[in-house]
């Protein structure tokens, strides 16, 4: 799915993650604990030799309480332009999806917008991300299942929908080729 585009941005990860646990006042150990992985795999991530996948991210986003967006902390211009298949696509590692970070949260906001790239197969299974936030998704190509786990919708081009994004929630593609973009707004 991934295809050509470009690599995580490793060490920005890696610098990201030291800021936030420094600000945070934890250890390795417990923010390994918090999120959920391995010491050893925070230990690897800090130092920018471990791969994180999209769950991991999400993870230690929430274990630490800032926007996902934080850990890729990439520099941005005035005006900003990606081109399609250029953008840092970041894998699901248990379904067949790819988000890549379009927006991240600016100044005095709370939100990061992705553009997802979803195939069929398993779903994208999320666990709960920070209390109240809101997830937003527009259906760009294809057809998804999307929302929280108990009471997810279909949706086709065009559809919108939000629901919390602090409750498991899924998305799975219905058909090849789907696209969305995704807001991702937190409290």
């Amino acid at each position: 799915m991934a295809g050509d585009t470009p690599r995580l941005p490793l060490d920005r990860i890696a610098a990201a993650l030291r800021r936030e646990r420094g600000r945070a006042g934890i250890s390795l150990s417990e923010l390994a604990k918090r999120a959920g992985i391995a010491k050893s795999t925070l230990s690897q991530l800090e130092s920018a030799s471990g791969n994180p996948s999209l769950e991991t991210l999400w993870a230690l986003s929430v274990a630490l309480d800032v926007p996902p967006s934080l850990l890729l902390d990439p520099p941005r211009p005035v005006v900003q332009v990606i081109r399609a298949g250029q953008g840092v696509a970041v894998p699901s590692e248990r379904a067949d999806y790819a988000a890549t970070l379009l927006s991240p949260n600016p100044p005095g906001s709370r939100r990061d917008l992705y553009f997802l790239q979803v195939e069929p197969g398993a779903p994208r299974e999320s666990e709960p991300h920070m209390p109240g936030a809101v997830e937003h998704i527009v259906v760009g190509t294809g057809r998804v299942l999307a929302g929280p786990q108990d009471d997810p919708v279909e949706l086709g081009p065009g559809d919108y929908m939000s629901y919390p994004g602090d409750v498991p929630h899924t998305c799975r593609a219905l058909e090849p080729g789907t696209t969305c973009v995704l807001v991702m707004q937190y409290a």
